[in-house]
């Protein structure tokens, strides 16, 4: 018997993971929506005044124009049917409509460090919300959390997740990169400069500093800076132009070719940081070596969907 099962999205990544998930599942009804949150925040959104997040006006309408433009079936804020599973790459925050549904979480990517807004959030026991992707998986509210490799399995451990939540099932986006070694982006060999939005998302961030360690790793070599599609570009242009003049910048463009293509990757702690490692590329980040190696993650030709669906299909 066929069950209806509500996918969350909200980023592209986001959105185009829960669909491959989906794409699994043929024999049951699938919904789709934007990810969403209550009343209050939800007002919120509708003025503006949370557009760095997945739940600004700017990312639900990217989220929304992948969902129709694929011919799914759309479900803004989950209230059509009653749903027998819920599958969402983000736990931060749980919409009350789902609470009592059965959930599989998926990583969608890197998670922010454990800096002091997240100590002072889970002190504080604030909304997990305000400690960003540092606090992914402690909800507790899903039944499974399906992870990227090994690696993240044993930091989502130290986090106090409970081992029998949690499957290495390898995560979509990220688990058959080899494919991206064939493209056409013109350039080779070059040292690639992946920024951040941490300024955008309320963090601090030293863009100089990134840019002229960037410039030291290049020492001499052709340096790329591919700018974050959320950060402010304008700003971050300029930056670049005037510390790095004879860097080349992209807004935009295939980042995972520009990846596949380069020597060594700078970044910060994104989940570009993901792709490159599982190219086997030199990464410089802020994250500790040994820490950054174990998080290469699964590459099993693009069947981390299909586990994934497996899993569902279980709780259904």
């Amino acid at each position: 018997m066929a069950k209806k099962i509500l996918f969350i999205g909200g980023t592209p990544n986001q959105s185009t993971m829960v669909h491959r998930i989906a794409e699994e599942l043929p024999m049951h009804e699938c919904w789709f929506t934007p990810f969403y949150a209550g009343k209050f925040l939800q007002a919120a959104a509708n003025l503006g005044l949370t557009e760095s997040t997945i739940l600004g006006k700017s990312q639900r309408k990217i989220a929304t124009a992948y969902f129709e433009k694929n011919n799914l079936l759309l479900d803004d804020g989950g209230n059509k049917n009653q749903y027998d599973l819920v599958v969402t790459t983000n736990d931060t925050l749980i919409p009350h409509n789902i609470r009592s549904k059965k959930i599989i979480l998926v990583q969608e990517g890197m998670m922010t460090p454990e800096n002091f807004v997240h100590h002072l959030v889970k002190t504080l026991r604030l909304p997990r919300y305000f400690g960003n992707t540092s606090m992914t998986g402690l909800s507790h509210a899903y039944q499974k959390f399906c992870v990227a490799s090994d690696g993240f399995k044993e930091i989502y451990l130290k986090k106090g997740i409970p081992a029998h939540k949690i499957a290495v099932t390898g995560i979509p986006n990220f688990d058959d990169l080899d494919k991206y070694r064939t493209n056409d982006f013109p350039h080779q060999d070059y040292v690639l400069g992946a920024t951040s939005c941490l300024r955008e998302t309320g963090q601090f961030e030293d863009r100089r500093g990134f840019i002229f360690k960037s410039l030291d790793i290049a020492g001499g070599r052709q340096l790329i800076f591919k700018l974050h599609p959320r950060e402010n570009t304008e700003r971050a242009t300029a930056e670049i132009r005037r510390h790095a003049p004879d860097a080349l910048i992209f807004e935009s463009g295939n980042t995972n070719h520009m990846i596949a293509n380069c020597n060594s990757m700078v970044t910060k702690y994104s989940s570009v940081l993901m792709t490159a490692l599982g190219l086997g590329k030199k990464v410089y980040s802020d994250l500790e070596p040994d820490l950054v190696k174990s998080l290469t993650p699964v590459q099993n030709g693009g069947r981390s969907a299909e586990r994934i669906a497996t899993i569902c299909k279980e709780y259904l």
